[in-house]
């Protein structure tokens, strides 16, 4: 369980991350990209999860928490590197479960804090070495 106000303070400091590294017009226009790319994954889940699994979307199969922190990282990249970010955040979270399942019994994926994981990995991994830029489209 995380404290709801960590995923704003994630989302603005991505998004000022974001700002600084392009400009102001072609950011906002990723970033809705992204907003729109997440929603509809988000209501495919719902329609998913509603219709044929017959359960409840929120807090059943998907929290809160995994909601917020997908639109906070909607906001801190350009939409080619989001979807790379998103699609390898969801992968390493997927391979974590599955390596921390056999240690710890575990019903759910802890989505949010294993993406959170691989961001800030992911981050200091870009800022400490000499790698392409994640802004570079």
């Amino acid at each position: 369980m995380v404290m709801w106000i960590i995923f704003p303070v994630i989302g603005l400091l991505l998004f000022v991350l974001h700002l600084i590294n392009s400009h102001w017009e072609v950011g906002l226009i990723y970033i809705l990209t992204n907003i729109l790319i997440i929603s509809g994954v988000l209501l495919l889940l719902y329609l998913y999860t509603k219709h044929i699994l017959k359960q409840k979307f929120l807090n059943v199969s998907f929290g809160l928490g995994d909601i917020l922190f997908l639109y906070a990282l909607a906001l801190g990249f350009p939409t080619i590197t989001f979807i790379i970010v998103l699609v390898g955040s969801i992968f390493f979270s997927l391979i974590a479960f599955l390596l921390l399942k056999r240690y710890k019994e575990m019903s759910t994926v802890p989505l949010a804090g294993l993406m959170g994981l691989f961001l800030i990995g992911l981050v200091l991994f870009s800022f400490s070495s000499y790698t392409p830029s994640l802004y570079l489209y």
